[in-house]
């Protein structure tokens, strides 16, 4: 892939606790030099990403029920329609892991339609957190999301016991309908393996390597 390409797909990442003002104008410094597809910044930081990449066409991508999930659906209803009001583009929210170990995917479905809800249209990646999931459990997952009207599936937050794999990838992709998406992220560092996921199926990536993955693709 050209380098353009990849670094069209990139969510260019910051989402560690203590990050400062001064790293999230940075971060978006970049995304608007490289002409990353969004920056994925917390909730907290998402009013000052979105006046730093004022008319850049940059979008600014944000986390809900994050990293655990375990949050009621009124309070990541709440949550994101309070970052769409600051300026969010994208949601990327965490399902009801437990509800999934349990079963209970018409409470994972619920959860998410609750999200895609208050999103008022704004795009709305679902992150299954694959590393706690059986592969009939990611499954069904992404079957909830797609009834639940989501545009995409992510494999990972990040803060889990394990990223993304292209298997996990190319299981999701098959999982869901001609119409979503597939977003890998977590454990993405290098240009080899990002390009890996897009063969198994990705269009996004999630990564706080993007400017390593695009200088390795040159």
């Amino acid at each position: 892939m050209k380098k353009q390409e990849i670094a069209g797909m990139i969510d260019h990442t910051l989402l560690k606790a203590a990050a400062t003002a001064e790293q999230i104008k940075a971060l978006c410094e970049e995304a608007k030099e490289y002409h990353f597809a969004s920056v994925c910044v917390n909730p907290a930081r998402v009013k000052e990403a979105a006046e730093c990449l004022k008319g850049s066409g940059v979008k600014v991508c944000t986390v809900v029920g994050f990293p655990l999930g375990a949050c009621t659906s009124a309070a990541k209803a709440f949550e994101t329609g309070d970052a769409v009001r600051n300026g969010a583009d994208e949601i990327d929210m965490v399902i009801n892991i437990g509800a999934a170990k349990e079963g209970r995917f018409d409470l994972v479905e619920d959860d998410i339609r609750a999200v895609v809800g208050a999103a008022c249209g704004k795009l709305v990646k679902v992150i299954i957190e694959c590393c706690y999931l059986t592969d009939e459990e990611k499954k069904q997952a992404c079957e909830a999301a797609a009834r639940a009207g989501a545009d995409y599936v992510k494999t990972s937050t990040g803060f889990g016991t394990g990223g993304a794999t292209p298997e996990d990838v190319a299981l999701m992709k098959a999982s869901i309908p001609a119409n979503m998406k597939v977003k890998a992220a977590g454990g993405i560092h290098s240009y080899q393996e990002a390009l890996a996921m897009v063969k198994a199926g990705a269009s996004r990536i999630g990564a706080s390597a993007g400017i390593r993955i695009v200088a390795e693709a040159e």
